[in-house]
């Protein structure tokens, strides 16, 4: 505790006696200070204890009083000690009746009793709580250290709540709630997820404070991470502002878990190379040696259907998605479509306790996870939100964009002895995305639609152009419509009668129309395969007709 004025009256060396403010003797003393200035207020800070002696004051005129104590009081003066026996035998009525008035604690300090015992009394009073907070501060390092050895951050967190008189909770790259201490404050971490992700996109280390008076308490929030964007964040919720050995343990808390964040980030690095080696293995058809690898790691993610991620960031899609908000950050994540990807489906098997396989492959992300669990679920939510975005004409200030700087593909539930074919799966639906302009296709999609959207490519148009340009020339010199007898038949599955009546024609003019496409191009529309081609070359180009 610092040194207040009632614990400077108890003091027995210094025989104090209060004149007024008898009720006000429990606020603290910042510093003990003498000044005989007739205006003293421009050079105090608040907090003090002034002494005076009167040498020019009139301290006996009542208005003169009244304005020098209203004064001491505005300016943050917590009391006024007053020698007699120096200047005044007694300490002025005028004077007493002006502290009264105004509230401020008056006392009278004896002639045997010099200013100097009494500065000395509030620096030993200041230096002694320093070093009680100091010493408790480092009580409180030591047990918060204790707990992340033995219980990791969850048993700091507990330490640290206690130690704070409040509760703690930690938050994920995401800005989801991982731990909280007491349990009690998991709702009170939650409603502060959008604070958290506000503050992870300033540059580490960070901190703000939100709450306060009014609000049920006071949290302070710290990023967490040496890197350019913070791993986690560290909630710390109280009644009050932090005191000097609260202070000590806080910052104690931040080291311990940014240690344990790089821990955790080397750990991840090693993981990862674990997880492409078992990747290698299970495409190479080696899912034996691959589940001997995955050992406890990624063994539970080998023993249940899985599904195959590959995401796809288009060359220059940081750029551009960095030029369409410039507050995107174009390092660990920030403006990097695939590092947010990879953040978001972690973070939710972490949250489901669930393994998940994430190997980054230059401009690709190649994801193993469980089918239908949250991992798979997080990517095809994050999907659906770009194209949402993407559809409403908004900025995506993650990744996404126009020009489709995220793609991603989804195989069907496949197991460590189909991983190759789930692996094709999934580049065929993300080649499927790429031509759709789509930000995410799910392979059991491609077999429940058409096959006819797949044309809509400008290598597939030229070719469908380029077959039937003979035709389409014949056709302009007015010498019968060869294109529209063509697809007439063919969707007819080449019934002579049946097209015939759907052009207006006499079956035979049609039989002498199909002998000139064959003339013209060369092929016979005998074969199933040139029926097949032209039939895909009319719905290729079939737009232009309309």
């Amino acid at each position: 505790m610092p040194p207040t004025l009632a614990s400077l009256v108890h003091h027995s060396a210094l025989k104090l006696t209060v004149r007024a403010g008898e009720d006000r003797l429990d606020v603290p003393v910042r510093w003990a200070h003498v000044s005989e200035l007739a205006d003293p207020v421009p050079y105090m800070e608040g907090g003090e204890l002034l002494l005076i002696t009167a040498l020019k004051l009139d301290a006996e005129d009542p208005e003169a009083m009244r304005r020098y104590v209203r004064r001491l009081a505005g300016a943050g003066v917590v009391g006024l000690g007053f020698a007699v026996g120096v200047n005044y035998e007694e300490i002025p009525a005028a004077l007493v009746e002006a502290a009264r008035e105004e509230g401020l604690p008056l006392l009278e300090v004896p002639r045997r009793t010099p200013f100097l015992a009494i500065s000395k009394a509030v620096s030993a009073a200041i230096a002694a709580d320093q070093y009680r907070a100091v010493t408790a501060g480092f009580a409180a390092q030591r047990e918060l250290t204790r707990q992340a050895l033995t219980d990791g951050p969850e048993g700091l967190l507990g330490a640290l709540a206690a130690q704070v008189d409040g509760w703690a909770a930690l938050y994920d790259a995401s800005g989801s709630v991982v731990a909280t201490a007491p349990e009690w404050a998991v709702r009170r971490a939650a409603r502060l997820t959008a604070d958290v992700q506000r503050l992870r996109e300033r540059p580490a280390p960070a901190s703000s404070v939100v709450g306060g008076p009014g609000n049920e308490d006071r949290v302070e929030l710290h990023s967490l991470g040496t890197g350019r964007r913070p791993r986690a964040a560290l909630a710390v919720g109280t009644a009050a502002a932090l005191g000097t050995a609260e202070r000590y343990a806080v910052h104690s808390a931040i080291a311990l878990l940014t240690l344990t964040t790089e821990r955790s980030r080397s750990l991840h690095a090693a993981e990862q190379r674990i997880g492409a080696a078992v990747l290698r293995m299970l495409l190479a058809g080696e899912p034996d040696h691959a589940r001997t690898v995955a050992g406890d790691l990624y063994g539970g993610l080998l023993d249940a259907p899985f599904r195959m991620i590959v995401a796809e960031s288009a060359p220059g899609g940081a750029a551009r998605a960095h030029a369409a908000s410039p507050s995107a950050k174009p390092a660990d994540g920030g403006g990097d479509p695939l590092g947010v990807l990879a953040e978001t489906v972690e973070s939710a098997a972490a949250r489901a306790g669930e393994a998940v396989l994430v190997v980054p492959e230059g401009e690709r992300l190649v994801v193993l996870a469980a089918d239908g669990g949250a991992a798979v679920t997080a990517c095809t939510e994050y999907a659906v939100a770009l194209e949402a975005r993407r559809t409403a004409g908004a900025p995506e200030p993650a990744a996404g964009g126009e020009d489709g700087e995220l793609v991603v593909g989804l195989s069907a539930p496949s197991g460590p002895i189909g991983a190759s074919a789930a692996y094709r799966q999934a580049e065929q639906a993300l080649s499927v995305a790429r031509r759709r302009g789509r930000v995410c296709v799910e392979h059991e999609q491609l077999a429940a639609g058409s096959v006819l959207p797949l044309l809509a490519d400008d290598a597939v148009r030229a070719f469908a152009e380029g077959l039937l340009r003979a035709l389409r020339e014949h056709d302009a010199t007015g010498r019968g419509d060869l294109v529209a007898s063509l697809r007439a038949w063919l969707s007819r599955h080449g019934q002579w009668d049946a097209a015939a009546a759907d052009l207006g024609v006499h079956r035979h003019t049609l039989r002498y129309r199909m002998r000139r496409v064959e003339e013209i191009l060369g092929r016979s529309l005998d074969d199933p395969d040139v029926r097949m081609e032209l039939w895909l070359a009319l719905k290729a180009t079939s737009h232009e007709q309309e």
